[in-house]
């Protein structure tokens, strides 16, 4: 019998030209978060994530200094204002090709499934917003008066990655050699190496020799594009966003509520 499939994006430099938590920086400033120094730490982050290589000790560092300036966050609060600001923050960092690309698996009968290392509270909306499937993302600390603690419960990077895609393909069922998955960083060669069509987005220099090697195709998105502009955006999913808001999304959660059954 035949077996689903699914399509699996990277997000930040993927799906969207920039950091996903960093692109909120001036909001959650605002919003009494953080200081404007640290607000300008930020934009320097995500200068530095834009224009370098995403090797794994910039990764790292990246990591280190997310997990510190959210330390001591009101979980309620960051989600209040993602879900006020979405559309602020992401509509103008969407690429164009990402979306027609994600239009394009839909259509075709496959799950659109984002996995990336940034944290859950900012990458559930996101991939609402988007009409992805379900996401896997990094999920940070919670402490019981509602705050971030620093701590990482799971992070979803390198191989926690390819990971993470295995154990989804065993619950649903997808046939991981009909897949697909897109990615611009070295980093993410394990992600890439489990399916059976990977793609090299905006890749970077080591992910682009690692492309050559391989024989992967190389994608280049360059195009970003507001979404409230392209006719196929859902306009039930953007009402739900303006009148839920966030929401917390745990493990990873499919965007409807179906399990398909295994095939046998």
């Amino acid at each position: 019998m035949h077996r689903p499939a699914a399509a699996f994006f990277d997000l930040d430099k993927t799906i969207i030209a920039a950091s996903s938590t960093l692109a909120f920086s001036r909001h959650f400033a605002d919003g009494g978060l953080i200081t404007k120094r640290a607000m300008l730490r930020s934009a320097y982050a995500q200068f530095v994530f834009a224009v370098g290589g995403a090797d794994h000790d910039q990764m790292d560092k990246l990591r280190e200094f997310l997990s510190g300036l959210v330390t001591g966050w009101d979980v309620a609060t960051v989600r209040e204002i993602v879900a006020d600001t979405l559309h602020n923050v992401v509509d103008p960092l969407v690429y164009d090709e990402a979306v027609t690309l994600i239009e394009d698996h839909k259509e075709a009968g496959r799950d659109v499934i984002i996995v990336s290392a940034s944290g859950l509270d900012v990458v559930g909306p996101i991939g609402q917003l988007l009409g992805a499937d379900g996401v896997v993302a990094t999920e940070l600390e919670i402490s019981e008066d509602g705050k971030y603690t620093g701590g990482i419960t799971r992070y979803v990077y390198a191989e926690e990655k390819a990971r993470a895609i295995r154990d989804l393909a065993e619950e649903a069922g997808y046939d991981l050699a009909e897949c697909y998955a897109y990615s611009d960083s070295v980093t993410d060669v394990p992600m890439l190496e489990v399916v059976g069509h990977p793609f090299a987005v905006n890749p970077d220099k080591e992910l682009k020799k690692v492309a050559e090697e391989k024989e992967w195709p190389v994608l280049v998105f360059s195009r970003p594009v507001g979404l409230s502009s392209r006719a196929k955006v859902s306009r039930p999913t953007l009402a739900a966003l303006a009148v839920g808001g966030a929401v917390a999304f745990g493990g990873y959660v499919w965007a409807n509520s179906r399990r398909r059954p295994r095939d046998v």
